[in-house]
């Protein structure tokens, strides 16, 4: 069993990490089997923090309007991670975010990972569903504040312990530490299409749109694009009463 490592958890506005970004770190420092280190912060966020997600994690836009910068969390973070390796719970979805964000600030951020979901689809044949909750419900690990990313990360940690007790002796290679890759997708530019219809419905419906629409990129203006049609509806198009 690893004795020292960095078990995290992040929590997102989304599950795209192209589109997404984090509002909240949360990771522990093990070193000899026992907490060494917390990190735990909220991010503000680049967009809005829908209603689902305040429903999954209870996170508000108001609890992290005056939350510290990408930026300077970022650095704390990778400080923090050391060369540690590091476990989470589908772990290369929180690998993603934040290498994505290591990358755009600066800093190197390769690492190897033990995912612990990796190893419970293995493991865990009988169980219907490997969540993070779930795998914490069939093991006895308490976590009574699921969907926040410390208290996930604990959990994550409790769990790979528990694993590694029952199952490493026989699968030692699903415990050992693999290189993390995640290579971030280029950003695809408008389309002079999407610009083009973008500008009729801002006009159309006299919208107030203080974003630099040469600047914004496809998946930028699809969202824009959406939201004006889900707000305003088509242009020409009486909206029905429900």
């Amino acid at each position: 069993m690893l004795r020292s490592y960095v078990a995290f958890d992040l929590e997102t506005t989304g599950l795209s990490v192209e589109e997404n970004c984090i509002i909240e770190f949360g990771a522990l420092k093990v070193r000899d089997g026992a907490v060494a280190g917390r990190f735990m912060t909220f991010v503000r966020p680049e967009e809005e923090i829908t209603e689902r997600i305040t429903e999954i994690t209870g996170i508000t836009n108001a609890m992290t309007a005056d939350a510290p910068s990408i930026e300077e969390v970022m650095k704390a973070f990778v400080d923090f991670c050391e060369d540690d390796v590091l476990i989470g719970h589908n772990l290369m979805f929180d690998y993603s975010f934040a290498k994505k964000y290591a990358g755009r600030c600066g800093y190197a951020f390769e690492k190897k990972g033990i995912d612990t979901l990796k190893i419970a689809r293995t493991v865990c044949t009988g169980l219907v569903s490997k969540s993070l909750g779930a795998l914490c419900d069939h093991y006895g690990i308490v976590n009574d504040q699921a969907h926040r990313a410390y208290h996930d990360a604990l959990a994550t940690a409790k769990l790979y312990q528990t694993m590694a007790h029952y199952y490493e002796n026989d699968h030692e290679a699903l415990f050992a530490p693999a290189p993390l890759i995640y290579r971030e997708k280029k950003v695809q530019p408008a389309t002079p299409k999407q610009k083009a219809y973008l500008n009729e419905l801002i006009k159309y419906h006299k919208i107030d749109f203080n974003e630099d629409i040469e600047a914004m990129n496809r998946s930028q203006m699809s969202k824009a694009i959406d939201k004006i049609l889900l707000n305003y509806g088509i242009p020409g198009k009486k909206r029905g009463n429900l």
